[in-house]
């Protein structure tokens, strides 16, 4: 039985937050100098939260902070780079209460880390894995802290395709690359609930859904339009950055949500499965708790080598 809740495709972060106080909690938020990140950090900053923007461009972070104003910081995270990530954890200090996992890249070119890994999989799950096991002892010392990993429908183009992960045998797809990474997004959700469940932490996904933002930027507008058409009748209008925000901040704030779990989540309410043929809804690969640690035991080897 899936969760119900009274907010929908149109709800704003600022609606689903209202009446949350989160003054004394602490939270990051990874990519908040662009996109749904700014209306995250703006939404959990607005409620009394001390807001950290992990990004890449300290120069845009900064210029967020300044406008969003008070409880603002900034901090230098590249995900692509494991040293970046591994420098930002150790420079942390003290519990933390929210982590939301927002940052991405989408569609990009084949693109190979100095390591060999596949850009999409490093940044999208291998950096932020890194960050929250970095970050696990902070979680820990928080009462009852959340992830949210900002996941998206194109995990329905692919599974952990787990005897070649980084397209070294099989052709490279930008789409299918992509979508990989998203389900992985998923998986973490779904197993790191389960390991950390006794800590009080959990961690749910989430579909922001369709936001006109600097993460299509590897994409040809003709392509968007391309993809969307293929929607048919399930085709729904562009979010605004503001409505895109707010699935993020209901997992991230709401009481809601208080000791619910490695669940996927679109248009602030759980997913139902997906049916064949539709954009909508959630993959039984993606929630599949085999995968979801078969997933764990691979990345945790595949950072230690």
């Amino acid at each position: 039985m899936t969760l119900s809740i009274n907010f929908g495709y149109a709800s704003t972060a600022a609606e689903v937050i209202e009446g949350v106080d989160l003054t004394g909690r602490r939270a990051i938020v990874t990519g908040g100098a662009s996109g749904i990140g700014v209306e995250t950090a703006r939404a959990l900053a607005g409620a009394g939260a001390e807001v950290t923007l992990a990004v890449r461009n300290l120069d845009a972070g900064n210029r967020v902070a300044d406008e969003i104003g008070k409880g603002v910081l900034v901090a230098h995270l590249d995900l692509g780079d494991q040293a970046s990530v591994a420098a930002f954890t150790a420079g942390w200090d003290g519990p933390l209460d929210i982590l939301v996992n927002n940052a991405g890249v989408m569609a990009t070119p084949e693109t190979r880390t100095p390591e060999g890994w596949e850009l999409q999989f490093a940044t999208n799950h291998l950096g932020h894995f890194t960050l929250a096991k970095g970050l696990h002892r902070a979680l820990a010392a928080a009462d009852g802290a959340r992830v949210v990993a900002v996941s998206s429908s194109a995990h329905l183009r692919s599974g952990i395709v787990f005897d070649d992960i980084h397209f070294r045998e099989r052709e490279y797809e930008a789409w299918s690359a992509y979508g990989q990474s998203k389900t992985a997004n998923v998986l973490f959700a779904v197993e790191a609930t389960r390991r950390w469940a006794d800590d009080g932490i959990t961690v749910n996904a989430l579909m922001p859904g369709s936001i006109q933002t600097a993460l299509q930027r590897h994409v040809d507008p003709d392509e968007i339009a391309r993809l969307r058409a293929a929607a048919g009748s399930e085709l729904r209008p562009w979010k605004t950055t503001e409505q895109g925000a707010a699935t993020s901040v209901l997992l991230a704030t709401s009481p809601l949500l208080d000791g619910i779990g490695g669940k996927y989540f679109e248009d602030c309410n759980e997913a139902e499965p997906n049916q064949p043929g539709s954009p909508r809804g959630v993959a039984a690969y993606a929630l599949d708790p085999e995968a979801a640690e078969r997933l764990w035991v691979v990345t945790e080897d595949m950072l230690a080598r």
